[in-house]
Parts: C-alpha cells; sequence; structure tokens
C-alpha cells in the first residue's frame, strides 16, 4: 500500500526531502498505531544529516551511501578515541576545526599536519604535491556514515535491500507506468499533488478489492467494498473542495 506520496520543486535533491517525508509519515502511521522502526532507500537519499536526522529519530537507516563518500584518504587509519588519523608513515594528522563547506553547504571536519611532521617523509612528494603540510577534510557525520554501511552489508540490510527491489520499487513502476504521474500536466505544485494523490489513492483501491475478493467472495464484501470507495471518494473531493455538495452514486 502506497502509505505516502507528494510532489516536490525539481530545483532540490532527492536527500533534502527525506527528513519531511520522515516527519509526516510518522504522524500517520502513529495514527493508525504502527511504529516507524527502519529506513529503506536508494542512494538517492543518502547523507549525513539524513542519517544524524533517522537515528536522533529512533529509526535504523538502510541506505547505500553515495559514491563520493569517503571516511578519508586511501591508507590513512582513523583513531575514533583521539579524533585523528594516521598517515602510512604512522605520523598523526590531528583535528584542527569544524567548517561549512560553502559549496555543499554542509559541516565538514579539517585535518592538518605541521610542515615540520612531513618535512623529510619518502612519500612527501606524492602525498603533498605542491603543498608543505597534509591537509585534508572530512564529513562531519563520519561515524553515522559508517553505521549505516555496516547496517546495509550485514545479513539485516541485504535482506531490507531485496524487500525495497520486490516491494517499492514495482510500486513505483505501476504508479508511473499505468496510473498517470509518468507526466504530470498540471500548473503549479498543488495541482501536481492532486494528481499524485489521486493515482496512490487508485493504486491502493486496486489492491483492498483484490485482497478483499481473494479472502471472501460475497455480496456482503462487495457491498461493503462499494461503501469504501464512496467514503473515500468523498472525503477526497470535500477536503479539495469544501464549499461544494457532490453526490455519489456507486
Amino acid at each position: 500500500m502506497v502509505t505516502d506520496i507528494k510532489a516536490y520543486h525539481a530545483d532540490g535533491k532527492v536527500n533534502q526531502q527525506l527528513q519531511d517525508i520522515v516527519r509526516r509519515l510518522q504522524r500517520r502511521l502513529w495514527q493508525q498505531c504502527l511504529v516507524f522502526e527502519n529506513c529503506v532507500a536508494d542512494t538517492g537519499y543518502s547523507s549525513g544529516e539524513n542519517y544524524a536526522f533517522l537515528e536522533d529519530s529512533g529509526i535504523k537507516s538502510f541506505i547505500p551511501p553515495h559514491g563520493t563518500y569517503k571516511g578519508g584518504p586511501d591508507n590513512f587509519i582513523y583513531n575514533e578515541n583521539e579524533d585523528h588519523y594516521l598517515c602510512p608513515q604512522g605520523k598523526v594528522i590531528p583535528f584542527k576545526k569544524v567548517f561549512l563547506d560553502s559549496r555543499t553547504k554542509t559541516r565538514k571536519k579539517a585535518y592538518r599536519a605541521s610542515g615540520k611532521i612531513c618535512k623529510g617523509c619518502p612519500l612527501r612528494t606524492t602525498c603533498l604535491g605542491k603543498v608543505n603540510e597534509k591537509q585534508f577534510s572530512v564529513t562531519y557525520y563520519r561515524a553515522g556514515y559508517e553505521r549505516n554501511i555496516e547496517r546495509v552489508n550485514s545479513r539485516e540490510g541485504r535482506y531490507m535491500k531485496g524487500k525495497r527491489q520486490s516491494t517499492v520499487e514495482p510500486v513505483f513502476g505501476t504508479l508511473t507506468q499505468f496510473m498517470g504521474p509518468r507526466k504530470i500536466n498540471t500548473i503549479g505544485i498543488g495541482q501536481a499533488n492532486k494528481v499524485m494523490h489521486l493515482s496512490a489513492i487508485a493504486y491502493n483501491l486496486k489492491k483492498y478489492l483484490k485482497f478483499e475478493q481473494k479472502r471472501v467472495k460475497s455480496g456482503a464484501v462487495i457491498l461493503a467494498s462499494g461503501t469504501f470507495v464512496k467514503s473515500v471518494l468523498q472525503n477526497l473531493f470535500s477536503a479539495n473542495r469544501p464549499r461544494r455538495k457532490i453526490a455519489f452514486r456507486l
């Protein structure tokens, strides 16, 4: 069943919408006495901010990291307790500061060694290039990335990936191919949302009726299904047009 659907403007990244989706879905599930425990999504929703948000919300993330993620320079070992890196020659590269990357607008941690540490190093030419000291930055949310990666690569993570591929992705394909949202010819985000909501309602009604037909094939069930459809459509149109009364005959 589709539990949430919404249209967003195309000028933002997909991962910027995850927190809004989670907050909205948490409220809806809570009203049905359901608990949101796991968040399974594709790489497009990956970001350190999202991992931190989900952990703070008590939700386990199973979101593969994007390809640009690096926990530090190659062959450098991170010491979590001391918050520093060890280079291949065993020299300490200490933490310096937290800053906001002006390009990506994300928080990062800067690490920099003094010129004396790198002086005379046999790897100086390949490691430093034209600068005199080793310096680099790492995402502020490195720990969250690593915990998420561990979950994704675990047995549970592989199971969750299979569930996503067998449940979420087919629904998306059905909606875009057969329910209308493949191309939305409307003006304004509000009108686009109406199209998407109607598509999700049509999908859920189809699933519901199919489930009811399998469970009990009787005239009473067919009547109840018709009443349910009528009730849903009345609520939908009364929400969009509160001043106009519409009669439905099924």
